[in-house]
């Protein structure tokens, strides 16, 4: 596959100039949501058991099906912000710079640029990691952030619980590092998803985007303190 096969058509719609809209963090509560589809086609994400409680940051996860990866509708504070306020990992000055950053290429065809190498510990298989991410197709578009949601999302690692393409790309990630994750069709989603206020559609198996930040690993980090 070419390096720029997938990031061509991306990246040169993220160029532009943009006001960066700052994440300010909030406090996260509690939620277990059960997997489907709500009378507004939005997807919903579902709870995978119990949880171990996380001693240093007191956050709850949320599992995360492979079907309905991180997909809540935006809250009503984002739904209806322009594209140049939307929250970004990656703003014009980091959009700049990757542009000279080499693109990795696995086997399974998923790309890859870091933005920043983490200093941390990479998740082992079967570890809850904590991620913030933004997701977008290839025009740039966003169609789930959890900036927006202001909160992180935590899912199990290499159990199937998101796309095949951020399970993959996260493994190799240290904390405290950022990604951007070129995901092809085959590993992204098969069924697509529905477009919805303030979200474009993903065609089935179709390529998307995904800036992610590995923000911490709860077991690991408990154990460590």
């Amino acid at each position: 596959m070419n390096d720029s096969s997938i990031a061509g058509s991306f990246s040169g719609n993220l160029s532009s100039n943009r006001r960066i809209t700052p994440y300010r963090p909030r406090r996260v509560t509690a939620q277990c949501l059960r997997s489907g589809t709500d009378t507004k086609g939005s997807h919903i994400v579902g709870c995978d058991g119990e949880l171990p409680l996380i001693k240093r940051r007191g956050v709850i996860g949320l599992g995360l099906s492979a079907s309905s990866l991180l997909f809540h509708s935006l809250d009503a504070e984002s739904a209806g912000l322009p594209p140049e306020e939307i929250p970004r990992l990656c703003d014009n000055t980091c959009e700049k710079e990757l542009e000279n950053v080499p693109m990795v290429t696995t086997e399974s065809g998923l790309q890859y640029k870091d933005i920043k190498v983490g200093s941390g510990p990479s998740p082992p298989v079967g570890y809850q990691v904590a991620a913030n991410y933004v997701a977008m197709v290839p025009s740039g578009q966003v169609f789930d952030s959890s900036l927006e949601k202001r909160q992180v999302y935590i899912f199990r690692v290499g159990s199937g619980q998101v796309v095949k393409g951020l399970d993959e790309g996260i493994l190799s990630m240290k904390v405290g590092g950022k990604r951007r994750l070129y995901v092809p069709g085959p590993l992204a989603f098969p069924k697509g998803l529905t477009s919805a206020p303030g979200r474009p559609r993903v065609a089935p198996n179709s390529p998307v985007v995904f800036d992610v930040s590995l923000e911490y690993i709860p077991g690991l980090d408990d154990d460590e303190e």
